[in-house]
């Protein structure tokens, strides 16, 4: 259960996997990836183009409206994860202890786009996850283009639970009975062109690691990207090819697996000072994150009588909860 030291973010075409073709080829490749830098980029993957189109097409057109419109989409508990946050709301390095300036994007925040009336979804437990979304009235089809993408993509995060399951030396459904009523955020950013020159310490997302067990993003090859950072310090780029997502481990899943699984740090870097419009960049974020009453605790194939559980067991909701309210910044507005 060693880690495997990588140097690099490999780019892997999971779709022998998914036919059944190879899937042993992609499952070293994607265990390879997930014990060294925690980060691949997946070709492959199913996922229809009118889908990725549509909403990208309806988060630009969004973005573009005035900013005393996009100011309105919010919830009307400002504390919770739904809706519009301005630059300047979040800084994502605060949730790793490390205060800087705040972000400079503008973010989207959506969870599932609807759920049963059951009490597993409406009690008290499950107020801070199953919330309703709050969605901007233009462009019109943004609701449906929305939904659309949450769905087919958490699809796709199950699919890649069992290439997990599989590395782990477990059963194809281990996760799924952990995830089946997932509490997935759908996060929609605007990395804009500067508008001035940025403070000292100050990126486009501070360095930090997500809280989930996997993301998928969909990004865009453009100036002042994401960049992960190696085991030895050095931050790199990751590579974003068109039509891939970019898969890396969360907190839960590096703790669920032992830190056998990596969640490594990354941060989307300030683009060069003449960048303009070229570094105007849409990201489309999806954490896949286990149901809210899911113990989080030590899988079996991950620990022996040498190597001990690392960590306590913990609940994902509560857990995520502490999490978003430590990056969560004060305004006075």
């Amino acid at each position: 259960m060693s880690q495997t030291p990588t140097t690099g973010v490999p780019v892997i075409d999971i779709a022998p996997f998914l036919d059944g073709s190879d899937a042993g080829d992609v499952i070293d490749q994607v265990r390879t990836a997930c014990e060294g830098i925690g980060f691949f980029a997946i070709t492959g993957h199913g996922v229809e183009a009118e889908i990725v189109d549509g909403l990208r097409a309806a988060a630009k057109g969004f973005f573009a409206r005035p900013a005393r419109e996009k100011a309105t989409v919010h919830h009307a508990d400002p504390s919770l994860p739904r809706g519009y946050r301005a630059i300047g709301d979040e800084g994502l390095a605060y949730g790793a202890g490390e205060e800087t300036p705040p972000d400079l994007k503008e973010v989207l925040h959506m969870g599932p786009p609807d759920f049963p009336d059951e009490d597993y979804f409406t009690c008290e437990a499950a107020a801070a996850h199953f919330i309703e979304n709050v969605y901007p009235s233009t462009p019109a089809d943004f609701h449906d283009a929305a939904a659309a993408y949450y769905r087919r993509v958490e699809a796709l995060a199950w699919k890649i639970e069992e290439i997990f399951a599989a590395a782990l030396d477990l059963p194809a459904d281990f996760f799924r009975k952990y995830t089946d009523r997932q509490i997935a955020a759908l996060r929609i950013i605007r990395y804009p062109p500067l508008a001035a020159t940025p403070l000292p310490g100050q990126l486009r997302a501070g360095a930090h690691t997500d809280y989930d067990t996997l993301t998928l993003l969909l990004s865009e090859d453009r100036l002042g990207g994401l960049e992960v950072r190696t085991r030895d310090g050095a931050w790199i780029a990751v590579p974003t090819p068109a039509d891939s997502f970019v898969v890396n481990i969360g907190d839960l899943m590096m703790r669920w697996t032992n830190d056998r699984f990596v969640s490594n740090p990354h941060r989307v870097a300030i683009p060069p000072e003449d960048a303009g419009e070229a570094s105007d960049r849409l990201s489309v974020v999806f954490f896949h994150h286990p149901n809210y009453d899911a113990e989080i605790a030590c899988i079996p194939t991950c620990t022996d009588a040498d190597n001990p559980p690392k960590y306590e067991p913990v609940f994902s909701g509560p857990y995520r909860v502490s999490m978003y309210t430590a990056t969560r910044l004060e305004t006075d507005d």
